[in-house]
């Protein structure tokens, strides 16, 4: 089996767009999660909805990129995946939607139920689709029962076997330390403070588990038939990018911090990628009904053509959004008692 260099390029390029959408949504995510643990007033739980309020759904135009290319490029492993997750899709497709109808209405209600009622669905509608595309990766990489001509045989529940819900576990832990961080950058004052103390109390527990993941990778990667090489730096680099964290919070150097477990995030996929290669989704059933890269992949022509428009609007997308994160950059500060509620969304 050999794949072509347009083939590999694609599968490059899916890996990135992933990587992208895991590292921007991923702090939309902790900042989700975060806010019943920070947030204790309805100041300070609009404080971390504006931190977010201008950019959240910016970042997931990656993941709609990501769908497309993978549609377009890959056009059986979009239809075995999306056919065999259909109910995890589901589930994250509704979650982003209702945290996206949170952000909007929270505001537009004055009552402390109708606020609170909001907040827990932001709440969940982060934590669910992290969880979820945590499991979902975890999967492909441990296998899923499929049969000779790709067809998913198994149910619901053949998705949460111990591997994928540890994947699961560990990526929803790094979106939370992401966005503890991302969320130091943002604030200032006493909100900050408690901040600050989350992620001393996350990072150490994050570094504990994301170990456990990597070396239970490590072991499914080569028990299982995976064909797949990770140069060991990749995985040990991510470890220890985590493990720093720690000591670059006591320090105050939370920039350096973001940056951190943002190359851990990009570090964590490349691992996922590099471990599926040759294949796009691994089979549990025999390892010859695995749905590798060539028997996924478009026509050479249609590949080819998306590589022109790729490298042509690409850049353009990567520099509006560049663009907007420096217009948006100003830290976010609580509003006295005196001004009166407004909607978050005017911060967009």
């Amino acid at each position: 089996m050999h794949v072509s260099g347009v083939q590999l390029f694609w599968f490059i390029l899916i890996g990135l767009l992933w990587a992208g959408y895991f590292f921007l949504e991923g702090f939309d995510f902790g900042v989700g999660m975060l806010m019943p643990f920070v947030a204790k007033t309805d100041l300070e739980r609009r404080a971390l909805v504006n931190a977010i309020g201008p950019t959240w759904d910016g970042n997931e135009v990656w993941l709609i990129v990501a769908g497309g290319a993978t549609f377009a490029s890959f056009p059986l492993w979009y239809s075995t995946m999306f056919s065999s997750f259909y109910l995890a899709m589901f589930i994250i497709l509704v979650a982003l939607i209702l945290r996206g109808v949170a952000f909007e209405y929270r505001g537009k209600g004055s009552s402390k139920r109708w606020k609170g009622n909001w907040d827990r669905i932001i709440f969940f509608g982060s934590l669910v689709p992290a969880f979820l595309w945590g499991v979902a990766f975890g999967d492909l990489i441990y296998g899923i029962p499929l049969n000779a001509a790709g067809t998913f045989t198994g149910n619901f529940f053949d998705l949460l076997q111990p591997y994928a819900i540890a994947a699961g576990v560990a990526m929803t832990l790094v979106f939370l330390l992401h966005g503890s961080l991302f969320l130091s950058l943002k604030l200032a004052g006493d909100l900050k403070d408690k901040v600050v103390a989350k992620v001393k109390i996350v990072a150490p527990f994050t570094t504990a588990f994301l170990f456990v993941f990597l070396g239970w990778t490590y072991l499914v990667a080569r028990n299982d038939g995976h064909s797949g090489d990770v140069p060991g730096f990749i995985p040990v680099s991510a470890l220890l990018i985590v493990a720093s964290v720690s000591w670059l919070a006591r320090e105050k150097l939370f920039g350096w911090a973001f940056i951190f477990t943002g190359a851990a995030i990009v570090a964590i996929t490349a691992t996922i990628f590099m471990t599926l290669y040759p294949d796009v989704i691994m089979s549990s059933t025999a390892t010859r009904y695995s749905l590798s890269i060539v028997k996924a992949a478009s026509q050479p022509y249609t590949l080819h053509v998306m590589t022109v428009v790729a490298i042509i609007f690409t850049p353009f997308v990567i520099a509006y959004q560049a663009w907007s994160y420096w217009i948006f950059r100003k830290r976010i500060t609580l509003p006295t008692a005196s001004v009166t509620t407004s909607s978050e969304s005017d911060s967009k």
